[in-house]
């Protein structure tokens, strides 16, 4: 197996006298989608939160390809190449479909000290936002404001804004939260899509999606690593049957 695009090795994050995770370490490859469960109160959010950049882990290692960067910022770790969604849709509702994936893809740009130039100007800019929305299936809607699309639309923009930012990784923050049966078959098409040439790293607790496009599962509860291996492996597992309880028959 080839190196792992995404190497965590003993990360943690304390607040006070919580650890929210604690000694987490694992792999992500380029081509998987790698799927982190867990109880509500697991760590799964804090831990995206650490390896986009929006929370500085206590201790720990965070190495993409040959970069260590735990504790950057985000606009740097989004530099890099590493992009991500929220558990809610984090869109600028007032602006058109393809104005919010312009703006994303802008982010590309190393200054953003050009102030006489106009932004439709930027031919590979406006190019990587119309892929975007290709690839999402949005590319009829670019001149509808975002506020006018369904929650999955926006879901499907929000992944949309990330694509444009041209990255190796994403982060995937409970993608199909508050979306309906049809939306959520559509949108786990679109991921499954996405995992042919990108390293993903998705939080979800609809375990039929989980199952049906995961290559790797992780199991967190209490902030640690429970089991990680193949989904065959995790649903048979005594241990995470008994971690969820009453849950089983809902998990697996």
């Amino acid at each position: 197996m080839p190196d792992p695009v995404l190497r965590i090795r003993g990360l943690s994050k304390q607040f006070g006298g919580l650890a929210a995770v604690n000694d987490v370490s694992l792999d992500l490859h380029l081509c998987e989608l790698h799927a982190v469960i867990g109880p509500n109160g697991a760590g799964k959010s804090t831990l995206i939160n650490m390896l986009s950049g929006d929370l500085r882990p206590t201790n720990g290692s965070i190495r993409y390809e040959e970069h260590e960067i735990a504790g950057l910022s985000a606009d740097r770790i989004a530099r890099l190449g590493i992009a991500r969604s929220y558990q809610k849709v984090n869109i600028f509702p007032t602006f058109t479909v393809f104005e919010n994936c312009r703006l994303a893809a802008q982010a590309r740009l190393k200054t953003s000290m050009r102030f006489f130039r106009q932004a439709l100007r930027y031919a590979s800019i406006n190019e990587a936002a119309e892929q975007a929305l290709a690839i999402t299936g949005l590319g009829l809607r670019t001149g509808s404001y975002a506020a006018a699309l369904s929650h999955g639309e926006q879901r499907q923009l929000e992944i949309a804004m990330t694509l444009a930012t041209s990255p190796r990784v994403l982060l995937l923050d409970e993608p199909l939260a508050g979306m309906g049966a049809e939306e959520s078959l559509q949108l786990v098409a679109l991921i499954a899509k996405l995992a042919a040439d990108h390293a993903i790293l998705m939080v979800e607790h609809d375990m039929d999606a989980v199952f049906s496009v995961a290559r790797v599962l992780t199991v967190m509860v209490n902030g640690r690593v429970l089991e990680s291996g193949l989904p065959e492996v995790i649903r048979r597992s005594r241990a995470v049957q008994e971690a969820y309880l009453g849950q089983q028959e809902t998990v697996m």
